[in-house]
């Protein structure tokens, strides 16, 4: 686990100042503080900082093939090494190190590109062609690891593990307005650019090549969803799935330092957090936190999964002062605005994690390949119900929605039935994805400055999402839901995972995305994955007998964090400084009376505005951060918001 960064310029002469490339190392040190190292050579520069998991003594990068003709800066682990290193000195290849970094090097000499195929892991790394001048970086099948990269208008490229990385190798930081549709609908950007212009993140499972200024990027691998369903009944399928797991589970615990697990109390970690126990002799170490808030505390479920598998468990409770004072720092390691509220204390819980283990397993994933989320069920039956309900007689639905304008305002009744087919059409641009966004379509029409929302007219806020449906071959409409969201929504879900992992120094594994295993799923017949009601229905019996019942059968939570009840309460003052303040409505993006009716609904306790308040409060602090210029200690040590939390 590291992070990578570099230049190629498309003339020769045109040298990389060594310098220039320790800065852009020397922003992203949190991703390797065990070493460093930089290539310059006419034209290019390559750098890395280290993580030691492998070969802690060998492994330095950039790594050179043994006749110089290829350089290599590589994040990320093939678990599958030792297999790939056993073929290759049976064939006699004598290998100069144990790490799997040598072993990725010399099958890209074997195979070029095309080596990508045989790895089994995360990864994102770029490798220098010197005698063809030809630079081709690679990403992993689901986006685990980032790559960030600006073409320049001169052909010059610039990449790295995080934007920072990218900045501090010259580019100008500079909103794209284009992308706000998307980040204000979705928590995040969803397709390949980000929140900066010029920047982009190379598309999850791509390959992209530069050479003569020119860049080309290719598909190397997609998820198949509409083949022949697997054969066999419930019985074998499910302990298929349960032995594919272990081996998932026991691939990621290649290392040569100590590790353990996140766990959360929910049925995915408890099943890595089990199926680990199984495969370890040693003790486990496990790792929660939570908020003192009873909504906000899942310790409970995380101490009964810790006490059946007698693991070795730690666990820390923030504070809403600690939230907060975070909050910067965050979007900082994030480098665009934090999609959610778990990120903070998915850092904290790193950090309490990196003071006995350097790498965590963690139940990433299974979600979208195993249909966890409730929107699913939810979507499908407003989807079945609205059918039913437009073939009612029109005075019917007509005084249904009558005596529902007729509950109060803020009732929860009110707003569980708004979101439903008694008041939406049922579509699944409304129903689902409208429905579930931070600032729909109609929402975003209010709330943009008129200028501005005459410029972004026509941006589709869901275009990478409808890309994905279109692009997934099933017909059946919870395989493209799921399909879509592994390739829209789990990419933020993953990028928090990494970027609030790294930013502890710590490597976070995510078995649920073992490429083999998700292939396997997604040929499962339907009802192991949503069975009315009960979701990942495979994950739940192949786990029948195993975790306790409690954790089998309580409903999901996510992770919860109370920012709304806190922004409403005594943490009012961050809504009047990132949201609210001058300098927040000054930059013209918004109506600031749009934005002063959301804040109004908010205070007097409804409108659900949790999530739309997290959004601006986050988009306000990045911009303060990438785009003014500010550190992340001055935005907190500064703000009133920061003094009103308990910063010191």
């Amino acid at each position: 686990m590291c992070g990578i960064a570099g230049i190629v310029r498309p003339d020769r002469d045109g040298s990389v100042a060594p310098a220039l490339l320790e800065r852009m190392c020397d922003v992203i040190a949190h991703r390797g503080p065990d070493g460093s190292g930089t290539y310059v050579g006419d034209g290019v520069g390559l750098g890395h900082r280290r993580l030691s998991i492998v070969d802690v003594e060998g492994g330095a990068q950039p790594m050179a093939s043994d006749d110089g003709r290829l350089r290599l800066v590589y994040n990320g682990e093939i678990y599958n090494h030792p297999d790939l290193m056993a073929e290759l000195v049976a064939d006699g290849v004598r290998y100069r190190t144990h790490c799997d970094t040598e072993s990725l090097l010399r099958w890209y000499e074997r195979e070029g590109a095309a080596a990508v195929r045989r790895f089994r892991g995360m990864f994102a790394f770029a490798v220098w062609h010197t005698d063809e001048r030809k630079l081709v970086l690679v990403r992993d099948r689901f986006g685990i690891k980032p790559l960030y990269y600006h073409h320049a208008p001169d052909g010059s490229l610039v990449f790295g593990s995080e934007i920072k990385a990218v900045l501090a190798g010259g580019v100008r930081a500079a909103l794209d307005e284009r992308a706000l549709p998307d980040f204000l609908a979705n928590h995040a950007t969803w397709g390949d650019g980000t929140l900066f212009q010029g920047i982009r993140r190379l598309p999850a499972g791509h390959v992209l090549t530069w050479q003569d200024g020119r860049v080309t990027i290719e598909r190397y691998w997609d998820l198949e969803m509409g083949g022949a369903r697997l054969s066999g009944s419930d019985e074998e399928l499910v302990r298929e799935y349960g032995e594919r797991l272990k081996e998932a589970v026991r691939l990621r615990l290649m290392a040569d330092v100590p590790l353990g697990a996140f766990l959360s109390g929910g049925i995915d970690s408890a099943a890595i957090t089990a199926l680990m126990s199984e495969l370890v002799d040693d003790q486990i170490k496990t790792f929660s936190v939570a908020f003192a808030e009873r909504e906000a505390n899942e310790l409970h479920y995380a101490r009964l999964v810790a006490e059946r598998f007698r693991t070795d468990h730690r666990e820390i409770v923030l504070s809403p002062d600690e939230f907060w004072r975070s909050v910067p720092r965050m979007v900082w390691y994030e480098d665009e605005p934090m999609a959610h509220p778990s990120s903070v204390p998915l850092h904290h819980v790193a950090q309490l994690a990196r003071e006995r283990v350097k790498v965590v397993l963690t139940g990433e994933g299974s979600d979208e390949t195993l249909a966890g989320y409730n929107r699913y069920r939810v979507t499908l039956f407003n989807l079945r119900a609205g059918q039913a309900w437009n073939r009612l007689p029109g005075f019917v639905r007509s005084g249904a929605r009558g005596a529902l304008g007729l509950l109060p305002e803020h009732s929860r009744w009110r707003r569980r039935l708004s979101r439903t087919f008694v008041a939406l059409p049922a579509d699944l641009d409304t129903i689902y994805l409208d429905n579930f966004a931070v600032f729909g379509r109609t929402r975003q029409a209010d709330l943009l400055a008129p200028d501005l929302r005459s410029r972004l007219a026509g941006i589709d806020p869901y275009a990478a999402y409808h890309r994905a449906m279109e692009r997934c071959g099933s017909d059946d409409l919870l395989d493209r839901m799921l399909y879509a969201d592994s390739s829209t929504y789990l990419h933020e879900l993953l990028m928090k995972q990494d970027q609030m992992s790294m930013g502890a120094s710590i490597e976070s594994r995510v078995p649920f995305l073992d490429h083999p295993l998700v292939e396997y799923a997604a040929r499962l017949p339907r009802h192991l994955k949503l069975d009315g009601w009960t979701t990942k229905a495979v994950l739940r019996r192949a786990m029948k007998g195993v975790l306790p019942e409690e954790i089998l059968t309580r409903k999901k939570m996510g992770f919860p964090v109370p920012v709304g009840r806190w922004l409403r309460g005594p943490y009012r003052s961050v809504v009047e400084e990132f949201v609210l303040s001058e300098r927040a409505l000054g930059r013209g993006l918004f109506r600031p009376d749009a934005v002063r009716s959301i804040v109004a609904e908010h205070d007097a306790g409804g409108g659900g505005h949790d999530e739309r308040l997290w959004a601006l409060v986050n988009l306000e602090i990045w911009q303060r951060l990438f785009l003014d210029g500010e550190s992340h200690e001055h935005v907190t040590a500064g703000s009133g918001a920061a003094a009103a939390a308990g910063a010191a």
